[in-house]
């Protein structure tokens, strides 16, 4: 039961590395030909079983396989066509993003450097943070570096060795904050001085709030004038790091496919990568040609029953979550039609009740598993979703209350927005949705959008 609760939380890929794991250390256990005919039974024929001297060979290489690899902890060595198809697969593999202090490493090679500029510069890239910022006081990195070396370093020579640094990467690299590093883009434009400038330098906060009106009366000048000011302001890097990332996006493959068929949508499982598992038929020749008291028969049985229980393990995974699925979109066939708009509150009780399983298998079932549907890629766990009860008596979902106050900043006027209250009560008479204004604004931060003042268009 344990080994059947971790399979069911694996995603599709994780499953197909531990089918591989398993096919590598279980010599009973292989992959079923789909050409294979079933037995009446229920389980795969029984192949053509080898000559006796071929089991002998099996046996003395079983024997070897025990003596070198034990419980099947190491790896054995990958024959031919294993190698051919993990060399397909690392080939086929997205290569890691560089960091960005590897990034700036290789950048740093085109300057001339002797070795003492050459670790001041190594020390400082290894000292910046995620954005790109050096948030260390010069005077501490200066001492720091003075440990390293055999002369003291000075804080000019940090700023000297970080124009050097910008002049191969970005402009604004090494910016102790956001305004420094602002500045510095600015000064690598050539905005030396004018409205743009007192802007970074002094009212940082007020752009932030959009308060247009207040830096224009403080600067003397008109909202066009800022306008254009905050324009150009925007078009700056705030994070110089961030162009280079630690690594690519996740790929999500999805577990569940659910498609369009004729007017009725069917759900079902990507099987690509879940191959169909049967037990190896050798195992009979060996027990009939081992000795009593020679190991083979309580080895072979002992590999024999752990293939059976992972081939259990697998089909009992399959089948579980598909009827999870199943049920989901028996109720979500409104999001399926009308996207989520027509999502409905969904309780994982209410599944696990449906399919007759505890919650938790239903919990363990979505984790990490994703389901490619006619609107979309959604992970699993999307589906499930608090509500609000409407004036009609029916139950709008928390993601379909978001929806709708989406849309409704995406309409209003961008000179007059609409406060959080007026939001609520423009809910409760176009939709009938009667939540607080509190709730408003907490829905209103989830999906991002600024307060009103914020919003607000000049």
């Amino acid at each position: 039961m344990i080994q059947a609760m971790q399979i069911l939380q694996l995603s599709s890929l994780d499953l197909a590395e531990r089918i591989e794991q398993e096919l590598t250390e279980n010599p009973f256990l292989e992959v079923e030909e789909a050409s294979e005919e079933r037995s009446e039974d229920g389980g795969p024929n029984v192949k053509d079983e080898p000559e006796p001297d071929g089991v002998e060979r099996m046996l003395e290489e079983l024997e070897r396989y025990e003596r070198d690899f034990g419980d099947g902890t190491r790896v054995r060595a990958a024959s031919s066509e294993e190698g051919d198809r993990k060399y397909e697969a690392m080939q086929n593999t997205p290569d890691l993003e560089q960091s960005l202090a590897e990034a700036l490493l290789l950048q740093i090679a085109i300057l001339e450097l002797d070795e003492r500029q050459r670790t001041i510069v190594e020390y400082l890239i290894w000292s910046l943070d995620g954005r790109g910022y050096l948030t260390e006081e010069r005077e501490d990195l200066a001492l720091a570096l003075s440990g390293e070396l055999e002369e003291p370093v000075s804080p000019q020579e940090i700023e000297a060795t970080l124009v050097q640094l910008r002049a191969v990467s970005h402009p604004a690299l090494g910016a102790r904050d956001l305004r420094e590093a602002l500045l510095l883009q600015l000064d690598s434009r050539g905005y030396g001085d004018g409205l743009v400038r007192a802007l970074v330098a002094s009212h940082l906060s007020d752009i932030e709030g959009n308060r247009l009106p207040r830096i224009a009366k403080a600067t003397g000048s008109s909202i066009d004038e800022v306008k254009d000011a905050v324009d150009v302001i925007r078009t700056l890097d705030p994070s110089p790091g961030a162009e280079y990332g630690e690594a690519r996006g996740a790929i999500i493959t999805p577990d569940v496919l659910v498609e369009e068929i004729d007017g009725s949508y069917v759900v079902r499982l990507d099987r690509e990568r879940t191959p169909a598992l049967c037990v190896s038929p050798t195992y009979r020749k060996m027990l009939a040609q081992a000795e009593r008291g020679d190991g083979v028969r309580e080895w072979v049985k002992k590999r024999l029953e752990s293939a059976r229980w992972f081939i259990d393990s697998v089909e009992q995974r399959q089948s579980t979550l598909q009827r999870i699925a199943e049920s989901i979109f028996r109720r979500q066939e409104g999001y399926l039609e009308r996207g989520v708009a027509g999502l409905k509150p969904l309780r994982m009780q209410e599944v696990a009740d449906e399919v007759g399983v505890h919650i938790s298998t239903v919990s363990r079932g979505v984790s990490g598993k994703y389901a490619q549907t006619p609107r979309g890629i959604s992970p699993l766990k999307f589906f499930f979703t608090g509500g609000t009860e409407k004036d009609t008596g029916e139950v709008e979902s928390q993601a379909g209350v978001k929806e709708r106050i989406r849309q409704i900043v995406g309409e209003e006027d961008p000179k007059k927005p609409m406060s959080d209250d007026q939001i609520a009560a423009s809910l409760e008479e176009r939709d009938g949705i009667r939540i607080a204004r509190r709730t408003v604004t907490k829905y209103r931060k989830a999906l991002g959008l600024p307060s009103s003042s914020q919003r607000r268009a000049y």
